[in-house]
């Protein structure tokens, strides 16, 4: 486990760490490349907005920031989606955060002590899946760790401490949570921000500095649009629809989907949060799920 950073540190570079890491691994990759000339095949898509159904936006706003935050701790898994039981038409992300919609609505949010509580049997119950679900412990580890990062503080509290820096957060969640802590990319961490500012429970001065929010789809899109090109050995792993292991593939894919993006943003005239969300919902369209995309069982995406 690496050394933790000092607090002043990590705010002051986060952003700046993803870029230059995934420069780094962009440049020097041997498995996944960049087409340059692609790039300018990409097309802008709509405002980003938050499914009013599927996410809990109609509460108060210290609820819809425990809604978001609690949706957050669990956003990872799609390495294990495909066996997940799924909403009729939905995706395993939609799945979880519309099943997590329904029991604030019933219920109101969590309390850090019941999240402090939390057992994969009680999350299992609210997403509707299997209790021995290895996914399942996952998530009730990421929702203890959540109560215990609040502490005695509400979801609003700890907004109020990063004094309007989506950048500030990002940091605190990674500081705090060891599965936040996707050193090099800190999707989560990062979409934290992006999705309070996108509910209207939170104001951030810096969202601009976010990047892409790395997982598996967006890099899915990014090949299908002909951006990414894959070795071909890697190619016909994916393609059969083989886990890829935790590892040097899957960085150099989250990696140079990071890099292409901050190219692409830079072209459109778009933040990379923005860009992030256009090609994220981009991948819902049957056509892009049509086909296989990378799956890695991981806690961070």
């Amino acid at each position: 486990m690496h050394a933790a950073q000092p607090p002043d540190a990590l705010t002051a570079r986060l952003c700046s760490e993803v870029r230059s890491s995934c420069a780094r691994i962009a440049a020097a990759a041997e498995w996944v490349s960049i087409d340059l000339a692609a790039l300018e095949h990409v097309a802008p898509g709509p405002p980003p907005e938050l499914d009013p159904v599927c996410h809990y936006l109609e509460g108060a706003p210290a609820d819809v920031a425990a809604y978001f935050l609690a949706v957050d701790a669990v956003n990872f898994g799609s390495g294990w989606f495909p066996t997940l039981r799924k909403r009729a038409g939905m995706s395993g992300y939609f799945t979880v955060a519309w099943a997590i919609a329904d029991r604030f609505r019933a219920h109101g949010p969590w309390t850090p002590a019941q999240l402090r509580a939390m057992r994969s049997e009680e999350i299992a119950d609210t997403l509707g899946q299997p209790r021995d679900h290895e996914l399942m412990a996952l998530y009730a580890q990421a929702l203890r760790a959540l109560g215990a990062f609040l502490g005695g503080r509400d979801a609003l509290g700890v907004v109020r401490e990063a004094r309007g820096s989506a950048e500030a957060l990002a940091a605190q969640l990674a500081r705090g949570m060891a599965l936040f802590a996707d050193r090099g990319f800190y999707k989560r961490a990062q979409i934290v921000p992006a999705d309070l500012a996108l509910a209207g429970v939170a104001r951030f001065t810096d969202l601009h500095r976010l990047t892409i929010f790395a997982d598996n789809l967006v890099p899915h899109v990014l090949r299908c649009e002909g951006v990414l090109r894959y070795d071909e050995r890697l190619a016909a792993h994916i393609d059969a629809g083989r886990l890829l292991a935790p590892g040097r593939q899957e960085r150099e894919i989250r990696a140079c989907a990071v890099r292409a993006c901050e190219l692409i943003a830079q072209r459109v005239g778009a933040t990379e949060h923005e860009l992030d969300n256009w090609l994220w919902s981009r991948g819902q369209a049957p056509e892009y799920k049509a086909l296989p995309r990378h799956r890695t069982r991981t806690v961070y995406y």
